[in-house]
């Protein structure tokens, strides 16, 4: 079963799956198991019951049964805590809240303009609290669009509406003449659903990827934006600020040129010297210092995948441990002068080794 094998379905640490429970007991029995094996069982890598040996990134090795269960009970415990500072955030992110709408409320009860003023529009800038409220808002951009929307998509496949839950009103904005762009990390390239979800689409659609993205962005006639005010998604921004919404449409511009095309013609990613684009920037983000779990958060990926790019970054390089490998990526020349790890990176300048 090769890597990243759709076979395997996720599940909880209380609920393993056959395979997983088979190689964990083997891992135990042998001391280690190749990496390769733990291909059709990924959740043993994601629950930390397998890990790379650090001399030979080949091998996965067990953690001890004991150990494995205090982990992934403080796991529960963190999720406990977790969820105790999200309530702690959210009562700090709602308590300035009623001051801003007090404003409103005297604009609204204020006498109309005189005769000849402008009409008062939308506000500037609008804080859209709870997902319903940001559906209605960012479909009622949709529905006034009249040319072209840009969006960023950071991680997995979204709609241009998960901001908020909304139906999917894709295929109206192209059917009245609008373009629709969007951004994606690389990893939606291996993701059959973000392709079937744009072929499905009739009209002007264009798809481009990076190995990084910004935030979730949706620009609308660079008019109008929308962008998460918080991590859980549950309060978002309204932007109708003419320099800000212009700003982040150059931005998007920017990006966009940097991007290989996905959809509806995708560009090749060549390999260069047996290295993947993907594993390129791996690579880079190991120079910077980041842990597996930094780079899976940049990449929108799982640590799991992460790990296996780099197991094969080292298989080509020729390297059997992390220190060494982080060695032979600045020693390769595979990121270029002035990355990070390269010889030539601003942080060895004036170096010698």
């Amino acid at each position: 079963m090769p890597p990243g094998d759709e076979r395997h379905r996720p599940h909880g640490a209380d609920a393993w799956c056959a395979a997983g429970a088979a190689l964990y007991v083997r891992a135990l029995r042998e001391r280690r198991v190749p990496a390769r094996d733990a291909a059709g069982a990924p959740c043993l890598v994601d629950f930390g019951l397998l890990h790379p040996d650090p001399d030979d990134m080949a091998w996965l090795l067990p953690s001890a049964p004991s150990r494995a269960l205090l982990r992934l009970l403080r796991g529960i415990e963190e999720d406990v805590a977790h969820e105790r500072r999200r309530e702690a955030e959210l009562t700090a992110a709602f308590a300035p809240l009623p001051a801003l709408a007090r404003p409103a409320a005297a604009q609204a009860a204020a006498p109309p303009a005189p005769d000849g003023d402008l009409p008062a529009g939308p506000p500037a800038l609008t804080l859209l609290r709870g997902l319903p409220r940001i559906a209605d808002a960012v479909c009622r951009a949709a529905d006034a669009c009249a040319e072209e929307v840009l969006t960023v998509q950071p991680g997995g496949f979204h709609r241009v509406w998960d901001l908020g839950p909304a139906p999917p009103r894709e295929q109206p904005l192209l059917a009245r003449g609008c373009r629709l762009r969007t951004l994606h990390q690389h990893t939606a390239r291996h993701a059959s659903p973000v392709l079937a979800r744009f072929a499905g689409l009739e009209g002007d659609v264009e798809v481009r990827t990076l190995s990084e993205v910004t935030a979730q962005l949706v620009v609308f006639d660079r008019a109008v934006a929308f962008v998460p005010a918080d991590r859980d998604r549950a309060l978002a921004l309204e932007v109708r600020v003419p320099a800000l919404a212009g700003h982040l449409a150059a931005l998007f511009d920017r990006l966009w040129r940097l991007a290989t095309p996905l959809f509806p013609h995708p560009a090749p990613q060549p390999a260069r010297g047996g290295v993947t684009p993907r594993q390129r920037a791996i690579a880079e983000l190991l120079t910077e210092g980041l842990t597996d779990a930094g780079i899976a958060e940049r990449l929108g990926m799982n640590v799991r995948t992460v790990r296996v790019h780099i197991a094969g970054l080292a298989q080509v390089l020729g390297s059997t441990g992390r220190t060494q490998l982080g060695y032979r990526i600045g020693q390769s020349g595979l990121l270029g002068p002035g990355s990070p790890g390269s010889p030539r990176g601003p942080r060895d300048r004036g170096r010698t080794r």
